[in-house]
């Protein structure tokens, strides 16, 4: 059955980001000199012409766009300035737009003001709760700890799980790939692999690995913070170990996170050329966790936090919003796609 073309999909996709990708005019400079492209698994030029003709379906069976790490050589590289690489990540959003049955990724994405509003109403939420307790420390502490656990769990079984599946049903059932169950395990391995180490970054960017371990360090020192806070409970915590090790990780999200918000703004690289609102409240958000964690801690150890709650209050909002809008329908969840991106990739390929 042939695949439907959606003629206004070109138009779509720019509210998603996408830059000029019409200009393409199918040299294949793009997947020369892309370091992942192999003869099995060429991309993006592929990408480019299914997104220039509008099939929707085809590109939403695909895991290309997910399988690329955007090192800019593509777009750079481009004689018609067609933006490959800027098309990829614009594909990866409309793709999270489309495994989220909620519908709120795709809004989000494409506007900025119910992004901003969305914010809003966390932070309002926030400062009621805060003053409907009195602006009572404890409780508020206690509170938050509590919220992160809830906020966790709530996030991951009814965002996550059933857009995963999606994605499942996108890229493997509807591609005809009926693997035996046995595989889904032994595949188990990739998803893991790709999920704390971010392999394939390293291969992307085989000249030169520090984008790859900037961004390995800040994986390992952002999860390694949130099991800190949520599981060691490190605002409540007298043990100078659990202490020591939250100020490091919550040190190491916020100089990353600078370095990242510096080539934002400086854009030195292709990647950087073009920012989205998606991509600024990730790092910036990102890097206001970091900030703001660092600094209530300090505060509790100098026995200052109890005149100075308003710096809880503040980190106390960035986490919401983190938890309740950035992570479940922005650019964090990239970060878990992309995983089982590979997942679902050593699947199909054990057929």
């Amino acid at each position: 059955m042939a695949s439907k073309i959606n003629p206004k999909f070109s138009e779509e996709l720019k509210k998603y980001g996408s830059v000029n990708f019409n200009a393409c005019y199918n040299c294949g400079t793009c997947t020369a000199v892309c370091s992942l492209s192999t003869t099995d698994n060429s991309f993006p030029r592929e990408m480019v012409r299914l997104s220039a003709l509008g099939l929707e379906s085809e590109i939403k069976k695909s895991l290309k766009p997910w399988e690329c790490y955007y090192c800019g050589e593509c777009t750079s590289n481009c004689p018609q300035t067609a933006n490959p690489g800027e098309l990829m990540m614009s594909l990866r959003r409309w793709l999270t737009a489309q495994y989220d049955w909620t519908g709120l990724s795709g809004l989000l994405y494409k506007s900025l003001i119910a992004t901003i509003l969305a914010l809003s109403i966390v932070a309002v939420g926030v400062w009621y709760f805060a003053h409907s307790v009195g602006y009572e420390t404890k409780t508020m502490l206690h509170t938050g700890h509590l919220f992160e656990m809830i906020a966790i769990g709530t996030v991951f079984l009814l965002i996550f799980v059933p857009n995963l599946l999606r994605m499942w049903y996108f890229t493997v059932v509807k591609n005809n790939a009926k693997a035996p169950i046995k595989h889904y395990f032994t595949a188990l391995a990739d998803l893991f692999v790709h999920m704390f180490t971010q392999k394939r970054s390293k291969d992307c960017d085989e000249k030169d690995n520090f984008r790859w371990m900037e961004h390995f360090v800040l994986v390992i020192a952002y999860l390694s913070l949130l099991f800190t806070t949520v599981f060691l409970n490190w605002f409540a915590t007298e043990s100078i170990f659990i202490i020591l090790l939250g100020y490091v990780e919550s040190f190491l999200v916020f100089l990353i996170t600078v370095h990242f918000v510096s080539g934002r703004i400086q854009k030195s690289k292709s990647l950087n050329k073009f920012s989205q609102p998606s991509d600024w409240l990730f790092v910036i958000w990102l890097l206001l966790m970091g900030l703001t964690a660092f600094l209530v801690r300090l505060f509790i150890d100098l026995d200052i936090l109890e005149t100075n709650k308003w710096i809880y209050i503040i980190h106390l909002t960035v986490l919401a919003q983190w938890a309740l809008i950035i992570v479940p329908f922005g650019k964090w969840s990239h970060f878990l796609y992309r995983s089982f991106a590979m997942y679902f990739a050593k699947i199909n390929k054990s057929l």
